[in-house]
């Protein structure tokens, strides 16, 4: 008989990120279950629908609390998925503390409590104290704990008490979105031209202060290469950083950018300037993207961040110092100024992508652990 995973994410495609992302593959690569999501409404009321034949059940919150979105009704439809699914095994993806006491006293007894832990929370207020006891009892309760990378699991003071029970899942890009197809040859070209075919520097993410865009803007004046830095995407810091990079040319903002124009920008680029500079940065979806289409990456090193296990330093890019804006610079014009040592890179940091971080490979790991369960 198949067996049943109900995947509790934040969201779900076509809600966009890192963590949506990596449930939505989870959700269509493990065919041999049978895959239902429940997940918060981005947008709209409550409603079930279904994307590449996963059901998904997404329930309106009805208030937010520090970005954090909070359903009265959750329980009700919690309970609704599990009379009607009986779920075999649930993969609960975190942080989602809310949901933590919900889930672990909603899911039946038999179900294998699985935790995909993505990130800490790193924000140690008065509201983390609160949620702390439902994040514990949590980790307590679950049969499995999956951390994105083995970077992550000493570092962490909420995992780091239950490692006897941790095993590494890494998280994957959608390799098929990023090859390149007939007719990107002539939009790569037409990226280069736009900018005089200088040297391109590109930062792909949303704007929030752990990405370190601001580091990536100071860098730019100690590299003395003839380049540009295209930075893409939004979000709540875009004008803060619009004015602190006021009157330096160097620096384009290209907004939000298709998927397919994202391919063609990520081949066109020399550089991924990937500039985060907190853990919270706990892998990097964009980095191993770039990578894979052999843009080179230059990195801060994050302790405890698996940013620093994807890209390895000397191999498939640069890593240098925290906050080191002055080696940062340094780091790109010494990949700038030697075209073998960027090849060199370029390819090292596809194969890493092929080898270990495709949505295909984390797909055949998780397979892997669950048959253990």
């Amino acid at each position: 008989m198949t067996k049943t995973i109900l995947h509790i994410s934040k969201y779900y495609y076509p809600d966009e990120g890192g963590i949506e992302t990596v449930a939505k593959y989870l959700a269509e690569g493990l065919t041999d279950y049978r895959n239902i999501v429940i997940c918060y409404a981005g947008s709209g009321p409550t409603r079930t629908d279904t994307v590449n034949g996963t059901t998904v059940w997404r329930v309106a919150p009805s208030l937010n609390i520090a970005s954090q979105d909070i359903c009265f009704s959750y329980c009700h439809y919690l309970r609704k998925v599990c009379r009607e699914y009986d779920p075999d095994i649930a993969i609960i993806h975190c942080p989602n503390p809310f949901v933590y006491p919900i889930a672990m006293n909603i899911l039946p007894a038999h179900c294998k409590k699985i935790l995909l832990w993505h990130s800490d929370i790193l924000t140690k207020g008065i509201l983390y104290k609160a949620i702390k006891p439902f994040e514990t009892s949590a980790l307590k309760k679950s049969d499995l704990i999956l951390a994105t990378s083995p970077n992550y699991i000493d570092p962490s003071s909420p995992i780091y008490r239950y490692r006897d029970k941790v095993k590494v899942l890494q998280n994957g890009m959608i390799a098929t979105d990023f090859d390149i197809r007939d007719g990107d040859a002539e939009r790569i070209a037409a990226i280069r031209a736009t900018y005089g075919n200088r040297k391109l520097i590109l930062f792909v993410g949303r704007h929030i202060p752990y990405k370190g865009i601001d580091k990536l803007i100071e860098a730019s004046q100690y590299i003395t290469s003839d380049c540009r830095i295209l930075i893409a995407g939004r979000g709540p810091e875009t004008e803060r950083l619009k004015a602190l990079a006021a009157g330096n040319d160097r620096i384009v903002f290209l907004g939000k950018v298709s998927n397919d124009d994202l391919r063609c920008y990520y081949h066109a680029a020399d550089i991924f300037g990937f500039a985060s500079i907190t853990k919270q940065e706990a892998f990097g979806i964009a980095l191993a993207e770039a990578m894979y289409c052999g843009c080179v990456p230059v990195t801060f090193h994050i302790e405890g961040s698996g940013v620093n296990w994807v890209n390895v330093k000397g191999v498939t890019g640069e890593e240098v110092p925290l906050n080191d804006v002055r080696a940062y610079a340094a780091a790109v014009d010494r990949i700038l100024a030697d075209p073998d040592l960027q090849r060199r890179y370029a390819e090292a940091a596809r194969k890493r992508i092929q080898d270990n971080f495709t949505d295909s490979r984390s797909v055949e790991v998780a397979r892997h652990i669950l048959s253990q369960l």
